[in-house]
């Protein structure tokens, strides 16, 4: 099955996950590495970014991950700014459920998403955007294949510190080369 991988499965996400949703968005150890507002967000306004952003786009694909022992919903993996004409998505990955981080979970989804795109979806490219100080992140993308294709500098204030959104890539054919190289 396209979705599914020996630990994870992906769902598509339902307005029934908001609630969910709500918990990881405002904790702030999950998204520390991923939003750049770090705001908390009332219920209401989690309702209307699912309802309009998640659920209510055109241009965006997002599925709950699932461990598949536990049936545990354990993060969200997102295909944004979907461009069909010229074959183009970004993509995101958040594991909220923190017991699960640092344990190749984060790795087998972004594959599985990476597969969807590429096989199914037809992409010619993938994008994505990573903060300078998530060392874990920045290895996973790379070991996936993506390079670095530039650097908004000093663009996130963190902890007292400037930091770079790096800007990294990956094209159809790349994913398809590092595949074979891993088989």
């Amino acid at each position: 099955m396209l979705f599914e991988s020996k630990r994870v499965r992906f769902r598509k996400m339902t307005k029934e996950d908001t609630e969910l949703y709500h918990a990881w968005r405002n904790d702030m150890e999950v998204m520390h590495s991923t939003n750049p507002s770090l705001d908390v967000y009332p219920m209401e306004e989690t309702k209307e970014f699912v309802e309009h952003v998640i659920l209510g786009s055109n241009s965006g694909k997002s599925y709950i991950m699932i461990e598949k022992t536990n049936n545990i919903p354990i993060g969200i993996v997102s295909l944004i700014n979907i461009d069909y004409k010229n074959r183009n998505a970004e993509c995101i990955i958040d594991i909220g459920e923190k017991e699960y981080w640092g344990k190749g979970y984060g790795s087998e989804g972004f594959k599985l998403l990476l597969d969807y795109a590429f096989y199914e979806m037809n992409l010619h490219r993938v994008s994505l955007k990573v903060f300078s100080f998530n060392e874990r992140a920045s290895h996973l993308y790379t070991k996936l294949g993506f390079k670095q294709e530039g650097k908004s500098r000093q663009s996130l204030f963190r902890e007292g510190e400037w930091h770079d959104i790096i800007h990294m890539g990956i094209l159809q054919n790349e994913y398809f080369e590092k595949q074979v190289g891993n088989v």
